[in-house]
């Protein structure tokens, strides 16, 4: 088994002392308090670590397990997920939100089976070619899964070496990054480094939090440079503050008489990308005849980078519900409701809907 570390090495102009003591404190803390038995943690293979990983970027492990439960009965292999069609994989993804991690899910079980015979590759190198996959959680995949001497970096475990170090600034930008990937590697022990891979991401996740840390039952509190100055509350360095832009669309339903709900695929690009939404902007289905709609409250659903308010408007149609593009346009069904993922937002109207229906 090839021994191969991050591709990046430490950056040699930053001066890091390792300390021997700080992963025999982590590890020891693990051995008591870590968790071991999240469904990711039974049946170790290298699917089901990446798969958990891409679901926990920026989700927390109470709202992934069930999604994770539920990925693994339907696609159980990675074979399974790559002859999968995006529909498919999209409908068991949604509402865990960040659509993207499930398109490059999907893309990247493909290319595992047609160019790597659906095995994982075990080097950093190799596992950072498949889509959705960065440094961090390809080293997450080596080390867990393969025992590789690899180091992580994700947001639980920038917090902890942040905070620990007194690394200032904030680790989006590369020079802050740079810093705390130093001290990760230069800590990550050659022994039981899945153990202390899931151990440090846990650390953060339970005691490190973002907000009122648990800092008294800390392993490493008596070498913590921020809890000794009393400066906790400052690291990680914040991200600087953008005003974010509101924007507004409205949303047409459009119920046929049987009560099936007209639903539109979005385009391969752009937000809710390949997910099926409900028609916006200006409405023009020529094939269908509309009563005059009635407005609903409006609802905002925000993003990332923009606020988008929803003004949600309901018609009754009549006439010829065929659908000449129907890889384009779907009635669903709210009461026997189609395989499809659905922009968050949509799901919600239409449990609205189908409530006030009953």
């Amino acid at each position: 088994m090839s021994k191969t570390r991050s591709i990046k090495p430490a950056n040699k102009a930053i001066p890091i002392e390792r300390s021997p003591a700080f992963s025999s404190r982590v590890l020891k803390w693990f051995d008591q308090h870590g968790r071991k038995d999240l469904p990711w943690q039974k049946n170790i293979n290298a699917y089901r670590v990446w798969v958990s990983e891409i679901m926990l970027q920026q989700t927390q492990v109470k709202t992934v397990i069930p999604y994770f439960d539920q990925f693994m009965q339907r696609f159980p292999t990675i074979k399974d997920l790559a002859n999968a069609s995006q529909d498919d994989v999209l409908h068991h993804w949604s509402g865990l939100g960040y659509y993207s991690r499930a398109r490059n899910l999907h893309k990247s079980a493909q290319q595992v089976c047609e160019v790597h015979s659906g095995h994982f590759p075990q080097s950093i190198e190799l596992l950072i070619e498949l889509p959705g996959i960065g440094r961090s959680t390809a080293g997450a995949i080596a080390a867990i899964a393969f025992g590789e001497h690899c180091s992580i970096l994700d947001g639980n475990v920038k917090r902890v070496l942040a905070r620990h170090f007194a690394v200032t600034g904030w680790p989006g930008k590369s020079a802050v990054a740079d810093h705390l990937w130093a001290y990760a590697e230069a800590h990550t022990p050659k022994k039981r480094v899945a153990d202390y891979t899931q151990a440090m991401m846990d650390l953060g996740a339970t005691l490190c939090t973002r907000s009122k840390p648990n800092c008294l039952v800390c392993p490493l509190q008596k070498s913590c440079i921020a809890l000794a100055a009393n400066e906790v509350s400052l690291y990680p360095g914040k991200k600087p503050k953008k005003v974010i832009p509101i924007k507004s669309t409205d949303m047409h339903i459009v119920m046929n008489e049987d009560g099936h709900v007209l639903l539109q695929k979005r385009p391969p690009t752009g937000i809710w990308a390949s997910l099926w939404s409900l028609p916006e902007g200006e409405l023009s289905l020529p094939h269908l005849r509309l009563n005059e709609g009635s407005r609903w409250p409006e609802i905002r659903h925000t993003f990332s980078h923009f606020h988008l308010d929803i003004t949600p408007i309901q018609y009754r149609s009549k006439g010829d519900y065929s659908l000449m593009e129907p890889d384009q346009w779907l009635w669903y069904n709210l009461n026997q409701p189609a395989e499809v993922g659905l922009a968050a937002p949509v799901t919600k109207l239409l449990a609205k809907l189908k409530a006030k229906n009953r």
